[in-house]
């Protein structure tokens, strides 16, 4: 088996999975209010209270900010990661190559 065949068994779904949740944070938002608004009007036709319902959008909220947080560190892992990569050390070969350089006058 050469190279070109084991490339074409490789799985080729996860990438798409990555994506497609890099996609869905939009979507996850919306729902995370909706169903916190849900939430809210439950509990409003089940005790009567009707600030009972600001708890459910205030829930929804929350869940919508805790997705952005989650997939902010997720990106930011990633980041960090590919930083590390020798190829994208461009500050480090930076301040290499002004390492080696002489600009003070020379005296022979």
């Amino acid at each position: 088996m050469n190279n070109e065949e084991q490339e074409e068994r490789k799985p080729r779904v996860k990438p798409l999975i990555e994506a497609a949740d890099s996609l869905s944070l939009g979507i996850s938002m919306v729902v995370a209010v909706l169903v916190g608004v849900g939430l809210g009007f439950a509990f409003k036709t089940l005790s009567g209270i009707a600030w009972t319902f600001w708890i459910g959008v205030v829930i929804g909220i929350l869940a919508a900010i805790l997705n952005v947080y989650k997939a902010y560190s997720k990106q930011y892992k990633a980041y960090e990661e590919l930083a590390k990569e020798p190829r994208y050390a461009i500050k480090k070969q930076m301040d290499e190559d002004e390492d080696d350089e002489d600009y003070s006058e020379k005296s022979y």
